[in-house]
């Protein structure tokens, strides 16, 4: 399949961290909620605010995802439909097998968060940066990472409808709804506008991701903001946060394991199965914390916490072994000659 080589001059990875900008703002931002959290009428004004920007960061996913791109790896179906396995099956029956940490290991607030992270689309930038320092098949990354967080739209509010039940705070049925309106009807607005505004949005890319990191930005402020006015991070002690990274740290590692060695018992060649393994283990803290918000509401700010400290480890973790990947990969066969057939032949004597 034909890469798209201008993405691959565009993704550049830190030398030795993956630690970026927009990381230091979500700890940036969760520090000022803990300093100034917003409460009463501020607090409203915030979660309307929050509101309008979630819709527009869904309309906005809408408008750039490209049809052509989608159509370009569609005949990749093995491939999309491993990822979507690993994504809506495989992590949330590891997530329900979990359950049996609750109370000894994990309080239940805690497991709703690990369960939430389960349920939640897979990345999209993130994994095609680490498909393309791994020399994996960047178009089917980029095809995989649509249709995870396309049909995650609809899956995730459907999955937590099913396994989260009374334990998702205030989740219940009405969210469905509310979700539909406020990320589905955004989203499909996108997709049928962009025939207008698809220009203007390639355009114009740089100031779109201010806008979609300021919205997630703004979940997360007004996510923590109502955990501190409502004293929920009373109810976590250091020893269960350290607890809670080595749970994740055996999900994470459970995953890159089944991806990478089942990716390979299924016989996949081995830029596919790089693929697989970073669009299967990995999850989008972009469309989980916009559903968070909606989905649990005042809860939110717990039911986050797990998906953004996986976030980081999946961050981590996958450009060490991306790095693996390219040092392994076996060095392009060299060109033959061209012959100029132009010039006379020299006749051996």
């Amino acid at each position: 399949m034909h890469r798209p080589h201008h993405l691959l001059r565009k993704i550049t990875l830190p030398s030795w961290l993956p630690l970026d900008g927009f990381i230091l703002g979500l700890v940036g931002t969760v520090a000022l909620a803990a300093l100034f959290p917003v409460s009463g009428r501020a607090a409203t004004v915030t979660d309307g605010a929050t509101t309008v920007a979630v819709a527009f960061l869904f309309f906005l996913y809408g408008a750039r995802l490209s049809t052509r791109e989608a159509l370009d790896g569609v005949r990749h179906w093995r491939l999309h439909l491993t990822v979507l396995a690993c994504t809506f099956v495989i992590f949330p029956a590891l997530g329900l097998a979990a359950r049996g940490l609750v109370p000894y290991v994990l309080t239940q607030p805690l497991y709703t968060g690990l369960l939430f992270l389960c349920l939640v689309p897979s990345t999209v930038q993130s994994s095609i940066a680490f498909t393309s320092l791994a020399r994996g098949n960047v178009a089917a990354a980029i095809c995989a990472g649509s249709f995870s967080s396309l049909i995650g739209i609809v899956v995730t509010p459907v999955l937590a409808a099913l396994l989260l039940g009374s334990s998702g705070g205030g989740f219940s049925a009405d969210s469905v709804i509310e979700i539909a309106l406020q990320l589905l009807a955004p989203f499909l607005a996108g997709q049928l506008l962009r025939r207008w505004i698809g220009g203007f949005i390639s355009r114009h890319r740089a100031v779109l991701r201010l806008v979609d990191r300021g919205s997630v930005l703004l979940v997360v402020y007004a996510a923590f903001s109502a955990g501190m006015t409502q004293g929920i991070w009373h109810q976590i002690t250091p020893a269960r946060l350290g607890i809670l990274l080595v749970v994740e740290a055996v999900l994470l590692a459970l995953m890159l394991t089944l991806t990478t060695y089942g990716s390979r018992k299924l016989g996949f060649p081995r830029e596919d199965r790089i693929t697989i393994t970073f669009a299967g283990s990995k999850k989008s803290l972009a469309a989980g914390l916009p559903m968070a918000s909606v989905l649990f509401g005042a809860q939110a700010s717990l039911a986050v916490l797990p998906l953004m400290l996986f976030h980081q480890m999946q961050l981590m973790v996958c450009a060490v072994l991306a790095r693996r990947f390219a040092d392994r990969a076996p060095e392009p066969a060299p060109e033959a000659p061209a012959v100029d057939t132009a010039q006379p032949q020299a006749v051996a004597r």
